[in-house]
């Protein structure tokens, strides 16, 4: 899987299954010189995110992004 795939993936879970703002997603693209594998611990840092969504976005990275009905 490409980069650009894993990422529209992980934004779309984040928006579509979790209700994460755009607003919020796009502050943390602000930093680029992190790799995006870090982009759910710092959602989460911020306080963007509680303690619970980051469990469930590390679950649905370690099933291998499935976890969605509304994955393509």
């Amino acid at each position: 899987m490409s980069p650009l795939d894993y990422n529209q993936k992980l934004i779309r879970f984040l928006q579509q299954e979790l209700d994460i703002p755009a607003e919020s997603i796009a502050l943390v693209e602000r930093h680029p010189e992190l790799p995006y594998s870090s982009f759910p611990m710092l959602l989460w840092r911020y306080g963007l995110i509680t303690i619970a969504q980051l469990e469930r976005i590390f679950d649905w990275l370690d099933n291998g992004f499935s976890n969605s009905a509304r994955d393509f």
